[in-house]
């Protein structure tokens, strides 16, 4: 699969905007953000939650640099084969990444078909 860049920001942003609002709420501080692969080059990480879970936030507040949501354009083109699949990878990848906000691990994640 080949979508540009400005192609597959737009599906992100789409995917974005059909989250349930209880989801995205509470999302403070937090950008998101488009790239075309992980530094280290693979093809296997989809996404990343670059920050400090909700939970674990004591004295977070004015002044701190926000937290990330990244998405992956490259691997996520190598896994899928149709329109239709990116659109749900990326939804996937979405819901996992904040749920990582919110302090739910992988192994959580897992349980409940996310990961």
């Amino acid at each position: 699969m080949d979508i540009d860049a400005a192609a597959f920001e737009e599906l992100v942003i789409d995917e974005l905007d059909r989250l349930p609002d209880d989801m995205v709420a509470g999302l403070e501080n937090v950008v998101f953000v488009v790239e075309d692969r992980p530094e280290d080059g693979s093809l296997d990480l989809l996404g990343l939650y670059d920050g400090l879970a909700l939970p674990e936030r004591t004295q977070y507040g004015m002044g701190e640099l926000p937290d990330r949501i990244v998405v992956y354009r490259e691997p996520h083109l190598a896994q899928c084969e149709s329109l239709e699949e990116l659109r749900d990878e990326i939804h996937t990848t979405l819901v996992h990444e904040i749920a990582h906000f919110y302090g739910i691990d992988d192994r959580q994640l897992h349980e409940l078909g996310w990961a």
